[in-house]
């Protein structure tokens, strides 16, 4: 394996050189991130063949990881964890369980190299893995070194496997590789794999794959008709879960703690389902019934778990008498209950918390910054949270009387007018999302407002969001992010306002958004601003 781990090193030096050059608008090269590795693995070998990848953190920059990943590398350890996988990968699709339905060719001998048969499989395997043909260099080389493994190893399919492990462990596979034409735009093989990635979170399939072959994808007609194709797909639903993912920063549940005294009801199985109530919530409203993007933030119709409903201190009715602690319930929030919209979920509340207590700057924050694109600056190294931390503090009984009397610190007001009052009125919900009214006794003031529309309780407040100009045009901005993998540069900014005049017009579809973006010229146009 070792010319190939040469290469792939070769290839990621020259990726985190470029990667550090570019500036908005031009190129970029982006890691795969662990989905979309269990995504092509799955689709190219079966489900059975699981890959296990782990990948480093992942940092986030413009709201999302999708920008991030066009500067992420591969580390030594990395390297080696990549080569490790693809050798497992490699060894199981050849094994006698698998190269039957995998490998379509017999070599003439097991026990000896089989050129002919080895260049079938491993160019057609290629041609997925890498979003393109091979060239005749790179299928000789692989060939070459397939044939070399199995006659030291007097095994055709072992030299099969070193071959395909090689080509696993290439920047072609592990990076989205894109070219560009001399007009400036992709080619139509790039094309096709940044429309997959961006429709379905994987690789392109066999249709797609033709149709930049012969050139459709270079057609509005052949372009469309492939974007069309692809959003009837079941496979986009995939790719908006990982859009709505990445937005809504649902990585930081990796590493989210509760303290168990304070929150026992904070369970692993209620960590995972909280992140699902969200997502089911999303694509009901979105795509099974292509819903107003707004409604997310007043919708009461939602899906529970028993493991949420002890949570959220709300009967889940039993849909079977040997229902599960983890099957699914679609349940109406009656009109007086305090929950309505994505902003009272578990999701949101418990993940912009600390873990023991909550915070109405950190949630008012995420309002802003993820739901809105505003920036919320950082606060000065120098401050004193005491007063804040302090719950037992009998005199500020609760986090309003706290976070006022923090205010008053000059270099605290500013940023505290634009978080806290968001955050005060979802204050309701414990560090963990359960309803309570009062706080060591006191009673919780959830009034406020928000860009001087006022509030009186979290309900409300989803409701003023559902109104904000500013909700719709954020989602807009972020999705082009994540399909370009880079905040748009200032030559896109009339593509990005006619994007988000029609997404207004059309009545804020989250399906004709994802395709009003998949069919731009703009989206495959690479600038060459500074």
């Amino acid at each position: 394996m070792r010319k190939f781990g040469l290469v792939l090193g070769l290839g990621l030096a020259v990726a985190g050189q470029a990667a550090a050059a570019e500036t908005s608008g031009h190129l970029v090269m982006r890691r795969l991130t662990p989905e979309q590795y269990e995504n092509i693995i799955a689709e190219t070998f079966g489900r059975d063949v699981s890959s296990g990848a782990r990948f480093s953190d992942q940092t986030r920059e413009g709201g999302l990881i999708a920008i991030s990943a066009s500067k992420t590398t591969v580390t030594g350890p990395e390297l080696e964890h990549f080569d490790s996988l693809a050798r497992t990968i490699a060894e199981k699709v050849v094994d006698k369980g698998h190269r039957n339905a995998l490998v379509p060719c017999k070599p003439a001998s097991i026990k000896d190299a089989d050129d002919a048969c080895a260049r079938q499989f491993l160019t057609d395997v290629g041609r997925s893995l890498y979003r393109r043909p091979l060239t005749k260099d790179e299928a000789d080389a692989i060939v070459l070194a397939a044939g070399d493994a199995a006659r030291t190893q007097k095994s055709f399919y072992d030299g099969l496997a070193h071959g395909l492990a090689g080509l696993m462990i290439s920047p072609d596979f592990l990076f989205r590789v894109e070219n560009v034409k001399a007009d400036g735009t992709l080619d139509a093989y790039s094309k096709a794999s940044r429309l997959s990635f961006f429709l379905w979170n994987t690789q392109p399939d066999e249709a797609l794959l033709k149709a930049a072959e012969k050139g459709n994808l270079d057609t509005e007609k052949g372009l469309a008709r492939e974007v069309d194709r692809m959003i009837a797909s079941r496979r986009f639903e995939t790719a908006v879960r990982a859009f709505f993912s990445d937005l809504l920063m649902f990585d930081d549940f990796n590493a989210l703690s509760k303290d168990a005294m304070i929150y026992p009801r904070f369970t692993q199985q209620v960590i995972k389902d909280a992140q699902e109530q969200t997502m089911r919530t999303l694509v009901d409203l979105l795509l099974t019934k292509r819903s107003d993007y707004r409604d997310i933030f007043t919708s009461r119709t939602t899906f529970l778990t028993p493991a949420l409903g002890s949570l959220y201190r709300m009967p889940v009715p039993k849909t079977t008498p040997n229902m599960e602690p983890a099957d699914w319930v679609e349940v109406q929030y009656p009109e007086n209950d305090p929950r309505a919209g994505i902003l009272t979920h578990a999701s949101f509340v418990a993940l912009h918390s600390h873990p023991g207590r909550t915070s109405p700057t950190l949630r008012g924050k995420a309002l802003r910054e993820i739901l809105l694109c505003q920036r919320v600056p950082d606060p000065p190294g120098n401050v004193n949270f005491t007063v804040v931390q302090d719950s037992s503090n009998p005199l500020y009984k609760t986090a309003r009387e706290r976070l006022n009397a923090h205010a008053t610190e000059a270099m605290c007001t500013g940023c505290h007018k634009i978080t806290d009052p968001m955050g005060l009125a979802l204050d309701v919900f414990d560090g963990a999302g359960t309803y309570r009214t009062t706080e060591n006794g006191a009673a919780i003031d959830t009034s406020g407002t928000l860009d001087g529309v006022a509030f009186k309780n979290a309900v409300e407040l989803g409701n003023v969001l559902h109104n904000h100009p500013g909700a719709p045009k954020c989602l807009v901005t972020r999705l082009a992010s994540y399909g370009l993998g880079r905040v748009p540069a200032a030559g896109e900014k009339t593509w990005i306002e006619a994007m988000q005049a029609d997404f207004a017009k059309a009545g804020y579809r989250v399906p004709d958004l994802f395709k009003s973006v998949a069919t731009s010229a703009a989206f495959f146009k690479v600038a060459n601003e500074k």
